[in-house]
């Protein structure tokens, strides 16, 4: 678990890592803590050294989506150079691990067309890899029940179950995606049965995930869950009832109870992997956690260290006693992909950015006309993928004009283009136009500007992986100060390509 001069194998390396990170994060929390929507209302770009700026409004577009993936040009300033660097090599490696080396008894096995059914590339990828993973784990603490936290349509329970032959039971907050589960299961079990008769091989059919809908709301609820009988199928569990805890003498409970559970989690949203990883700590039948997480804007923070005892971040001492907190923006910001950005192409580059531009001259209008709204914070909904499709639309029934669009001046793009952004946003927000709204003017306004929101939108976006490799420290060194009965790793098992929220934090309970 190393990154350029910094590791994380042993708490010290890992608080040391953190503590650099941190360092360099604070005289750049003008960009972390910014709202890009405001990026004209506020004249951002006069934040930003106005060197970078000067050399990146004229840069290609191309070599702007690179730089959150620590790409630099020889022509750039040395400041801005050593910025990227910098980040680059504060941020957690994304390549793939060789998980034959570095994971005992991995077998990465390809899927079968019936359990692959309805599975899109990236789901196969994620599924393909992590079941090889946790079977592994599962085989090198012993027999054990598997718990996959979050399950969804239980692609990884059914695969875990039929292909790796372990008994799964599956969690997840939707009653729907219960059944989902258990009619995919049915169809699945009855394809191996059929399989079996044919071979006359006489092996017993593996058995389908149990599933239980159930909201996981803290570490109680998921250690409750440890209590009940799992023979029966599809339970839809009362979340009160989980919280007052485990049954103290219930014999037909402990009779059903698995003596060693292992919990998995393919992106567990926002706090259910932390609840996962105390959960391990606290329940001594959970003999190994494996997690991988996502929605870091969903996570549970409080400004004091007495009040975050159960929150999302911080959960290490360590990163508790530094006094450090993100904020919603820097969580959101952790979100952001280096290899989303570097992948999109310099066209869908220059529509994100004419996008952003259009969004930040609409809050020019809103802070004009409606500046009640805007104190809301307002939401206008994935206006961006709908203009993206108009635009691929348009691009294939007309592809002899859209070469007249790659040049850079292109993101400007035409006022009419931002009227119809503008009318449709107005449409979601439930708004009128305003009489004497003129919206040539205001793009007019912006105009001059919008190439600098590229270069701002990279260089804020470059700060993401930095943020996100914070948080997994945090939760790496959570379990690291647990004391050498711990086993604890943290890998990226995943292409970034095909998913870029691919690093695994692995812990074992070591035998006495």
């Amino acid at each position: 678990m190393k990154s350029g001069k910094y590791s994380c194998n042993t708490r010290s390396e890992t608080i040391e890592w953190i503590t650099a990170i941190i360092d360099f994060l604070k005289p750049f929390s003008f960009l972390i803590n910014a709202h890009v929507v405001n990026f004209f209302k506020d004249k951002q770009w006069e934040d930003v050294d106005e060197e970078w700026m000067s050399c990146l409004r004229n840069e290609k577009p191309e070599n702007i989506l690179l730089i959150p993936s620590g790409s630099v040009q020889d022509h750039w300033p040395a400041s801005l150079t050593d910025f990227v660097h910098t980040l680059r090599s504060l941020s957690f490696p994304r390549e793939q691990a060789d998980l034959q080396t570095m994971l005992s008894d991995v077998n990465v096995a390809p899927l079968s067309t019936v359990l692959s059914q309805g599975m899109n590339l990236k789901k196969k990828h994620e599924v393909e890899v992590l079941s090889s993973v946790v079977s592994s784990v599962v085989n090198s603490v012993g027999e054990s029940t598997v718990i996959d936290v979050g399950s969804g349509q239980g692609y990884l329970a059914q695969v875990l179950s039929f292909q790796y032959k372990h008994s799964v039971v599956a969690i997840d907050s939707s009653s729907h995606h219960g059944n989902v589960t258990d009619a995919r299961a049915a169809r699945i079990r009855k394809h191996f049965a059929s399989q079996m008769r044919k071979s006359g091989s006489g092996n017993k059919c593996p058995d389908a995930p149990t599933t239980i809908t159930c909201r996981v709301l803290s570490t109680e609820m998921l250690k409750s869950l440890t209590n009940v009988p799992l023979e029966e199928n599809d339970l839809d569990l009362d979340a009160a009832a989980l919280n007052e805890g485990p049954k103290s003498s219930q014999s037909s409970s402990d009779a059903n109870r698995p003596c060693s559970l292992v919990l998995a989690g393919l992106h567990a949203c926002g706090d259910l992997s932390v609840t996962m990883l105390r959960t391990f700590m606290e329940c001594e039948e959970v003999k190994a956690v494996v997690s991988i997480g996502c929605c870091y804007n969903l996570l549970s923070e409080k400004a004091s260290e007495s009040s975050c005892s159960k929150c999302g971040f911080p959960m290490s001492a360590g990163l508790k006693s530094l006094g450090f907190s993100l904020g919603k923006n820097a969580r959101d910001l952790a979100c952001q992909s280096a290899e989303r950005w570097s992948s999109l192409g310099e066209d869908a580059g220059l529509q994100n950015f004419e996008l952003h531009s259009f969004r930040a001259a609409f809050q020019m209008v809103l802070s004009k006309h409606y500046p009640e709204v805007l104190a809301t914070s307002p939401s206008i909904g994935r206006q961006g993928k709908a203009f993206r499709r108009q635009k691929q639309r348009k691009a294939l029934e007309t592809p002899s004009k859209l070469e007249t669009n790659t040049d850079k001046k292109s993101m400007t793009h035409t006022s009419s283009s931002f009227e119809k952004f503008c009318l449709s946003a107005f449409s979601r927000l439930n708004l009128e136009r305003p009489q004497d709204l003129d919206l040539s003017a205001t793009w007019n306004e912006a105009h001059a500007f919008t190439e600098l929101i590229g270069p701002y939108w990279s260089i804020r976006a470059a700060l993401g992986p930095v943020l996100e490799t914070l948080i997994l420290l945090d939760r790496l060194m959570f379990l690291q100060e647990q004391g050498d009965s711990i086993q604890v790793t943290m890998l990226p098992i995943f292409d970034p390509t095909i998913s870029p929220r691919n690093v695994a934090v692995i812990a074992k309970r070591l035998l006495p």
